[in-house]
């Protein structure tokens, strides 16, 4: 077995003393051993928890082990069966392995040759286990981008990167809407021992509580209404790599328990199932919200915040990182794009309340808007043309970001947000993508700056 690898195998045999002997070698050698001395405990046991590997012998009182055999594929599809048979009842053991058994022992044999079929067998299953989080997280991964700047605030985070990555820790990420906290759970996810395995995305904010629960845990069969098929969780399809939980302060006080209780032991079950299961993820979280706060006002666990902050990391807003405004122009509108000076300087001069999102946005409205390749400032936004004036050279005395004092700069946001609501008509969804934020995340900034409809309707 692999350094830190676990395999739950299943022995089902009604001769006690080969049962006990095998049982105690495959303990020291690192295995987790239940064992059963027939049918009828064998599916007690599957009742309550899944299996890699089982030794079933065939010839048993009561329940043989063919029909254990079928009843166990039943029970877990993706347990490996392996059995024991004695020297009159091959053909019965060949049927067995047209019914999916794995492989097949002739009595007698070593303990050493059981382990080498064990460990064959977990290997299997293994690889299909990889084969479908492959599957998924070619559905579910981020893309490749880059992270870009080279500015102190970067660099620093850069530095933490290196540091916490290849560490196994949960790490808390946190800042604004649209400051990249998704690129930085990917970027420590590649520099993790768990490169190789998924990292498996979920945003908190986007799914209601029993989806959520679902999306997380899994569900059985008619677990629920509407679930016509059993579904494995993102857990287990992340299994051996990363969770990454985006807006986590969005996540229910119901599903927090049951993320915590994973984080504690690695145990969970699926909805509408009994079955225990264990699974080895790191978790990766983030969150635009202040969790002290959210603790204080009973809406966010504080034994879970202690679990997911081991390690935190602050990225800045694109304000307090102006220099690295030109590095992303550049970056996002490479290779065939041209922007005129005059509209590079009011992207330069402009607070960006919805951060790197929001620039994204605003270069790709210019694309479609522009003429011959060349972005110009009739293609910019309305509101980011008269935007606070003023960089770092020409920063006020006040100290505030962009040439603008701290109060200032808060109205200059609020404006925005105002131009943007009533430009889409008071349209909540369109005003969000507009801004490059969620909708919770703009509804929050509605209630920041106690923004009336009046206020909105006022130019419509």
């Amino acid at each position: 077995m692999s350094v830190g690898e676990k395999v739950d195998l299943l022995l089902v045999d009604d001769d006690d003393e080969f049962r006990t002997l095998a049982a105690r070698r495959f303990h020291r050698e690192g295995y987790h051993v239940q064992e059963a001395a027939n049918g009828r405990e064998a599916l007690a046991l599957l009742e309550r928890r899944h299996f890699d590997v089982a030794v079933l012998d065939l010839r048993m009182p009561g329940m043989s082990g063919l029909e254990l055999l079928e009843k166990l594929h039943a029970a877990d599809p993706d347990c490996e069966a392996i059995i024991l048979t004695g020297e009159g009842t091959v053909e019965t053991a060949v049927q067995a392995m047209k019914l999916g058994a794995f492989d097949y022992l002739t009595k007698p044999f070593s303990l050493a040759e059981l382990e080498v079929q064990v460990q064959r067998a977990f290997d299997r299953r293994r690889l299909s286990k990889e084969n479908r989080q492959l599957r998924a997280v070619l559905e579910r991964s981020l893309p490749r981008k880059e992270q870009i700047g080279n500015s102190p605030a970067m660099r620093e985070v850069f530095r933490l990167i290196d540091r916490a990555g290849p560490t196994d820790k949960a790490i808390l990420i946190q800042g604004e809407s649209g400051t990249g906290k998704e690129l930085v759970a990917l970027a420590l996810h590649r520099a993790s021992p768990r490169a190789s395995k998924p990292l498996v995305v979920v945003n908190c904010a986007a799914l209601p509580e029993t989806l959520l629960e679902s999306e997380l845990f899994g569900h059985e069969k008619g677990s629920f209404t509407g679930a016509v098929a059993a579904k494995p969780g993102l857990f287990e399809v992340a299994d051996g790599g990363t969770l990454f939980t985006d807006e986590i302060g969005e996540m229910p006080l119901a599903v927090q328990a049951k993320l915590l209780r994973v984080l504690e032991d690695g145990s969970m079950r699926r909805i509408g199932s009994i079955k225990e299961q264990r699974v080895n993820v790191r978790l990766l979280a983030a969150t635009n919200r202040n969790l002290a706060e959210e603790i204080r006002h009973g809406r966010f666990r504080e034994d879970l915040f202690y679990r997911i902050n081991v390690m935190s990391f602050e990225l800045p807003p694109l304000r307090r990182r102006e220099e690295d405004i030109p590095l992303l122009i550049d970056h996002f509108l490479k290779p065939d794009w041209r922007i005129e000076p005059e509209a590079r300087a009011a992207l330069e001069r402009f607070s960006w309340p919805g951060n790197v999102r929001q620039l994204i946005n605003v270069l790709e409205r210019g694309k479609i808007l522009a003429d011959d390749g060349t972005i110009r400032v009739r293609d910019l936004p309305a509101e980011l043309v008269a935007g606070p004036v003023g960089n770092a050279a020409g920063q006020s005395p006040g100290g505030g970001q962009n040439g603008v004092p701290p109060d200032n700069l808060a109205m200059v946001e609020r404006a925005h947000v105002v131009e943007v609501l009533r430009r889409e008509r008071g349209n909540k969804a369109r005003a969000a993508r507009a801004l490059g934020v969620n909708r919770r995340s703009l509804y929050r900034l509605v209630e920041k700056f106690a923004i009336g409809q009046q206020e909105i309707d006022a130019a419509m």
